[in-house]
């Protein structure tokens, strides 16, 4: 079920503490009105009545989707309670097939939603981030711009097309603006091979961090 409580928060511009809505757990089968404010990030967003500043609601969530069997574990801290972790895990493992994943920001937890709902894999899609970065570094990115393209952060955005004519979108930020980079189903394909033929880079059990450091983590 869905887990609604309130809070007090401070705004961010003229620091007067307001109510806000916090969602400790989303339930998207119980309220499937959830799902597209999860997509689009409105979630965690709330608005100061006093200044109008829009502010961002930083709080532990849990993300449930039973139909497509996802459980995501937003939590903004990055500290985790190994007992809770461990009981929710038992309690997937008896019902079967979940992929379990735990996110530190909103914008990881949007990106596993909308990766999930396009039916591709968040290990294959690292892959394919880590490939598309080196052949662009090689390729079209500029050396005074090659520092701060490393250290930007890929993120899914959209998938378009079908079958083997399937166009996978990514976004990132450089020269402080939102760009975005294409690639083909068949990069998708050639990845997922990879990981077929290094079964050792998989995901650790329980909710597990799928991430560039991770991938870097067991590339190493």
């Amino acid at each position: 079920m869905s887990i609604v409580n309130e809070a007090l928060a401070p705004c961010s511009k003229c620091g007067q503490q307001q109510k806000v809505t916090v969602y400790r757990s989303i339930n998207i089968s119980e309220n499937p009105e959830l799902k597209d404010k999860v997509r689009d990030g409105s979630l965690f967003l709330w608005e100061c009545p006093h200044c109008g500043q829009v502010n961002l609601a930083k709080y532990e969530t849990l993300y449930h989707d039973p139909s497509a069997k996802l459980m995501v574990w937003l939590i903004p801290s990055g500290e985790i309670s190994e007992t809770q972790m461990q009981a929710i895990t038992m309690h997937t493992k008896a019902m079967g097939g979940y992929s379990l994943r735990r996110v530190n920001d909103m914008g990881s937890l949007m990106e596993k939603v909308l990766i999930c709902d396009a039916g591709l894999d968040d290990v294959v899609l690292e892959m394919c981030k880590y490939v598309t970065k080196l052949e662009m570094i090689q390729t079209t990115i500029g050396a005074e711009q090659k520092d701060e393209f490393l250290a930007s952060t890929f993120h899914f955005y959209k998938s378009e097309g079908e079958d083997e004519g399937r166009i996978l979108t990514f976004m990132y930020a450089l020269d402080g603006k939102m760009q975005g980079v294409n690639i083909g189903w068949n990069v998708y394909q050639d990845c997922a091979g990879i990981l077929e033929r290094n079964p050792q880079i998989k995901p650790a059990d329980g909710f597990a961090r799928i991430d560039a450091d991770w991938l870097s983590s067991v590339m190493a």
